[in-house]
């Protein structure tokens, strides 16, 4: 077989109409072998004798996409030392841009023996694993454009690529479950009509499935077990392993950016599906070892683990930089995505052992002109020491606000002493961002996600249900600041359902009426269940699939839901640029007069009153005192805005407050009424009328200044 010499850049193999050109990063190799593969298996192995900076490279002028491929790496095996090479363990090329198959979990991926962990396994790994597969690189995007909505514009909407559409009955059933059933008109009329503003996706890098998982008839279904960082997932393709999931993944995205939705990544660069010591030889580990891990300096047999998988990606080398920041921009540029959620991003920032804000990972993001201009949100924590970050991320990033999920959960469920850390989440958190010149926005506030219960979950159990995942319930979170409203699990009283439809109603509608950036749990509009199980992590079933058979209730909560986004949309005092001037807290009202916090009486608040047990207030929103323009230069102005929020068991007599330039106010939102129920002409209140509140329940209301 012909080979030229080809180049050392780009990494990967990249495809130019005519040949390929294969190149692989190495260290430690001493030789390197380019295996090509036949549909039937054969293998044809093509030494790479060009190297540059440690570059393993070489160019087939005939190859074609579809063509399946992969590397054998000779060099040193010393565990002891760090390295790991073992040719007969066929390697993934990092820089694959397809996947084709899984592995089977046999003894040959594995580089010692089971049961002798000090052994060398000599065994061909080929038959056993996956094969990298090379792409063609050219799709008509036609006139694509990213939708680029502005943060404080946004309404996320966190996704699973199958569970979405799976049992969906209005998608073709030959492809629910993928990247089409996704992009499916049935799909994204749904996430139009809701008003979403961007998905974002649980991890679609090519992620490998737990053997353990599939010896138990269970599977890894949330994918954070990545082995291909540039590779989209083949399990969610329709058409084809061979590259056709590249094509469907773009088409997926062209067809969400038709509809004005942008399409955001959930991304796993902390660690890689190669596992501890103990792990499978899959890629990184046959190829460069100390290059691409972490490993403990007193014993580089072994890992150094801050993401409870096994290993942790060495963040400073440079080759493993390379490796993201090419990824990332792959991503942006060629596969057209808007931004990226980074999974316990506390690691990144360890370039050493302490999360350093000010690490090369940031530093390199941050001058970087393609992935500094997208959407950047840290998960701000990992399991290693000092891992908690909530609010120390640098001014580029935004961050899963896990202080928000916490206090608005203890606070519905009538935890005591939570009124002061609430008025901070219900207004952007400024206590958490403002100090390093962050905006209300950099707070992406949540109360459910994919890691624990469901919003119906989350009102229905005090304890969780993880039987089915085989652990013992030792998996999943054992605090879930959740409140069954009486009884455990399913049941048929009418009080207790009325009670959780409405405390559902009082989170959806918290969480949509607060500053900063809103992320809703896939189904939550819906009321879906996973029946008590806060880890479906290994359920692909109908136990994590969204079922889109609705009761009467679930579709007057979709509905629900639907309204408040829209009451979002139309009324920028909810999703303000700029953090409310001054601390309300201990005054009951802002410096400009832009907030205030009144008690159900009606009178500011004040510390006795900030202390009370009941978690009751109310909140004035002033929609003419918004001191920031729009994102054009256009002056802001509103109606305003009065929040009452009753989280305690009893019902509470509420006065409007005096003194507010309104003279009626008009109900917009009531958590204890139907959306089906809702009479034709909203109801009025007047000026500083009284009216009893629900127990557990919400209201707002809106009014017009008199001047306007």
């Amino acid at each position: 077989m012909d080979i030229w010499p080809g180049q050392p850049y780009p990494l990967g193999a990249t495809y130019d109409g005519t040949g390929v050109n294969f190149a692989i990063f190495s260290d430690v190799a001493e030789r390197v072998e380019l295996c090509l593969f036949g549909d039937r298996g054969a293998e044809k192995r093509v030494e790479l004798t060009e190297v540059d900076a440690h570059v393993w490279h070489g160019y087939l002028p005939n190859v074609q996409p579809g063509q399946r491929y992969g590397y054998r790496v000779h060099g040193p095996y010393d565990p002891s030392s760090g390295h790991r090479c073992n040719p007969n363990k066929l390697l993934l090329d990092p820089y694959a841009k397809a996947i084709e198959g899984q592995i089977n979990g046999g003894q040959s991926l594995f580089g010692y023996t089971f049961g002798d962990p000090t052994s060398y396994n000599d065994k061909d790994s080929a038959k056993d694993t996956m094969h990298s597969v090379v792409v063609n690189p050219f799709f008509d995007w036609g006139h694509d454009r990213p939708p680029r909505h502005e943060y404080h514009d946004s309404v996320v909407y966190e996704v699973h690529v199958k569970g979405l559409s799976r049992t969906h009955p209005d998608v073709p059933e030959d492809i629910r479950g993928t990247y089409a059933g996704l992009a499916h008109p049935a799909i994204i009329d749904h996430l139009t009509d809701l008003g979403v503003t961007a998905v974002e996706l649980l991890p679609v890098h090519q992620f490998v499935q737990d053997s353990h998982l599939v010896d138990q008839g269970l599977s890894n279904y949330w994918g954070y077990n990545t082995i291909g960082f540039l590779a989209p997932h083949n399990g969610y393709a329709a058409y084809g392993q061979r590259g056709q999931q590249v094509t469907e993944f773009k088409s997926m995205v062209k067809a969400l950016h038709a509809a004005d939705i942008e399409v955001i990544l959930d991304v796993v660069y902390n660690h890689t599906a190669e596992g501890n010591h103990m792990g499978p030889t899959l890629a990184f580990r046959g190829i460069d070892n100390a290059s691409y891990y972490r490993l403990v300096e007193s014993a580089k047999s072994h890992y150094y683990d801050t993401t409870g998988t096994g290993n942790s990606l060495l963040m400073r080398s440079p080759h493993v930089l390379q490796l993201i920041m090419d990824s990332l921009r792959y991503w942006v540029t060629e596969m057209h995505v808007d931004g990226f959620r980074f999974d316990l991003a506390a690691t990144l920032a360890r370039q050493f052992h302490e999360v350093d804000k000010l690490s090369a990972f940031f530093d390199i993001i941050q001058q970087d002109p393609i992935i500094s201009q997208v959407k950047l949100i840290a998960e701000p924590w990992d399991l290693g020491d000092g891992g908690y970050q909530v609010g120390n991320f640098p001014p580029l990033w935004t961050e899963w606000n896990g202080k928000y999920r916490d206090t608005v959960r203890d606070f519905w469920r009538g935890e005591p002493s939570t009124l002061g850390e609430f008025a901070s989440r219900l207004t952007g958190s400024s206590d958490l961002y403002e100090h390093s010149g962050r905006r209300p926005y950099a707070s992406i506030n949540f109360v459910t996600a994919h890691d624990g219960f469901t919003l119906r979950d989350l009102v229905s159990y005090n304890d969780k249900h993880n039987e089915a995942n085989g652990e013992g319930g030792n998996d999943g979170e054992s605090h879930n600041r959740s409140w069954n409203c009486g009884v455990e699990g399913p049941t048929d009283d009418p009080e207790v359902r009325a009670l959780r439809l409405r405390q559902q109603k009082n989170y959806l509608a918290t969480l949509l009426l607060s500053q900063g950036v809103p992320m809703v749990l896939h189904g939550d509009e819906l009321g879906r269940t996973q029946e008590g199980n806060n880890n479906v992590y290994c359920q692909d079933n109908e136990l994590a699939w969204i079922d889109w058979d609705l009761e009467d209730s679930q579709q007057d909560l979709l509905d629900f839901t639907t309204a408040l986004i829209a009451l979002r949309r139309e009324h920028p005092v909810f999703r303000r640029r700029r953090f409310f001037a001054g601390d309300a807290e201990h005054g009951g009202i802002s410096d400009l007069g832009d907030i205030a916090w009144y008690t159900p009486e009606g009178t500011l608040m004040d510390d006795h009153a900030w202390n009370n047990s009941r978690s009751t207030l109310q909140v004035f929103l002033n929609g003419q005192a918004i001191p920031t323009p729009d994102s054009k230069g256009r002056p802001v102005v509103d109606d305003h805005f009065l929040l009452l929020f009753n989280a305690w068991h009893e019902p509470i007599d509420y006065t409007v407050p005096s003194g507010i330039d309104v003279k009626a106010w008009t109900v917009v939102v009531d958590t204890t009424v139907e959306a089906t129920g809702q009479p034709e002409q909203p109801e009025v209140w007047d000026a500083c009328s009284t009216h009893a509140l629900t127990p557990r329940s919400m209201m707002v209301l809106t009014g017009v200044p008199l001047e306007v």
